[in-house]
């Protein structure tokens, strides 16, 4: 499916020569005791880091991957499979899911019994310190289901399911093109698709 031509740029990294543009700034001013000019101080505030997680041992392995099989698995189902008792499992569970390592719980969805028969990989070259502000616009397009900055030949990667190439072709002349800082996309339809089921957890 060919779409528009354009140049490469570089891919938008945040660095150390490379100020984020959407980073707030706060200035300081100190006064020096002996003298009467002031010296004045930018200084980039960045949003706190997460604190890091906790680190995993081979129980919490095992029931993530029980978790990824069937998101629905009860927490008695859960502690019988790892061994351990269910008051253990509710802990790990929420300590899992408080460290940020459980993002959330959903359905895994066959795409084309559920009307979006068409699955496409879509990459664009976008302007450079743009990417937030596009991630952002692609996020709001119907059918979205992962964005992703990369490195290579393009910067953004984007997986898109719709019903049929009709709304394909629509979502990707009329809704990414007209993004500002888009500069060129290539799109790359999936002619079949396989969820890979997660190891099954010791026996």
């Amino acid at each position: 499916m060919a779409d528009r031509p354009a140049d490469t740029p570089a891919p938008d990294r945040p660095g150390p020569d490379r100020p984020r543009p959407d980073t707030p700034a706060t200035t300081v001013s100190a006064r020096d005791t002996n003298a009467t000019t002031t010296t004045t101080t930018v200084l980039a505030v960045r949003d706190p880091a997460p604190p890091p997680p906790r680190p995993l041992d081979a129980i919490d392995q095992d029931i993530l991957r029980i978790l990824q099989a069937d998101g629905r698995a009860s927490i008695r189902s859960v502690a019988e499979r790892v061994h351990v008792s269910r008051a253990n499992a509710y802990a790990r569970i929420n300590r899992l899911v408080e460290d940020g390592v459980i993002r959330g719980f959903s359905a895994r969805v066959d795409h084309e019994r559920a009307g979006q028969g068409t699955s496409a990989y879509i990459t664009l070259k976008i302007v450079q310190n743009t990417w937030r502000a596009v991630r952002e616009q692609l996020r709001e397009l119907p059918g979205a289901a992962h964005i992703a900055l990369v490195g290579g030949d393009f910067d953004v990667l984007l997986l898109v399911h719709t019903p049929d190439n009709r709304a394909l072709r629509e979502l990707v002349l009329t809704r990414i093109q007209a993004i500002p800082q888009v500069l060129s996309t290539r799109t790359l339809l999936v002619f079949e698709e396989q969820d890979l089921e997660p190891r099954p957890p010791r026996s």
